[in-house]
């Protein structure tokens, strides 16, 4: 046994010199991105801010939490989950077709690949440039988030829907078209019972994703509660601030708790 393992030992490849080229690339990465760091502009009283931060975040204004008018933190957080809910409703509902439209099993390759294409296209371009594009038409406010959550959402679910339709077993389809059913009764029957729980899993993941892009967008003015955390953040107040990060713990938690359920109860069935 032991002369066995020996010649396993000195049967394996050495990567040592691999390891050591990759090691000296990834430093030289690293210096190399180090310097394009800029320390020259730190304020003398860099200190004394971060004190001021840490503070003003350790010790929120919860008056701010009585306020359920319009424009108050409730509001806005509600609004927030809105842009979040209705973006991945439609960019789902999109992606639907798009999705089988990308699927070289489903549709001709050709097409497929014109269809992969222009799902890359939508994926390249980042949220932030979604929301300011959309600002510029629309104008700000919810609508512009909405948009913008419709079009990010549009990139990944089809990706991932067109995924999971490239997985699917087609001798069910086969068996259908032997029994002379139609191309629609196939999908309705053959295709959708099998990607049923594993599409809306995926939406509720985006949705869990959405709930935290919001957010950002609201600092652009794409409606939501970004738009007072970044007036907050700029205005130095800091108490404001740490009660607006305090509810959007709250909500991620909440909202990452019940899909994580949602997705564990889609997936093994508890």
């Amino acid at each position: 046994m032991d002369i066995k393992i020996e010649k396993v030992l000195k049967e394996e490849p050495n990567y040592r010199l691999v390891r050591t080229i990759l090691s000296v690339i990834t430093i030289g990465i690293l210096v190399w991105s180090s310097s394009v760091m800029d320390f020259s502009n730190t304020s003398s009283k860099g200190i004394e801010i971060i004190k001021s931060i840490i503070g003003g975040l350790l010790s929120p204004d919860f008056s701010l939490l009585g306020n359920f008018a319009k424009g108050g933190l409730w509001y806005l957080v509600f609004e927030t989950i809105c842009i979040a809910f209705v973006g991945t409703l439609i960019g789902a509902l999109i992606s639907l077709p798009l999705a089988f439209l990308s699927s070289h099993n489903i549709v001709p390759r050709v097409i497929a690949e014109i269809f992969k294409l222009l799902i890359l296209l939508i994926r390249t371009i980042p949220a932030i440039v979604y929301g300011l594009m959309f600002i510029r038409v629309t104008g700000p406010g919810p609508f512009a988030g909405v948009m913008t959550m419709t079009f990010i959402s549009i990139g990944m679910l089809t990706k991932l829907f067109q995924e999971t339709i490239a997985n699917i077993d087609t001798s069910i389809l086969e068996a259908f078209e032997s029994l002379g059913i139609g191309r629609w009764g196939k999908i309705r029957f053959g295709i959708f019972p099998q990607l049923f729980a594993s599409f809306l899993s995926t939406i509720i993941y985006r949705f869990d994703m959405n709930i935290r892009d919001a957010t950002t967008l609201g600092l652009v003015g794409a409606g939501g509660i970004g738009a007072p955390l970044i007036f907050a953040i700029n205005s130095y107040r800091w108490n404001e601030v740490g009660i607006i990060l305090l509810s959007l713990m709250i909500l991620v938690l909440i909202v990452e708790l019940l899909s994580t359920r949602l997705r564990k109860r889609l997936s093994y069935g508890y």
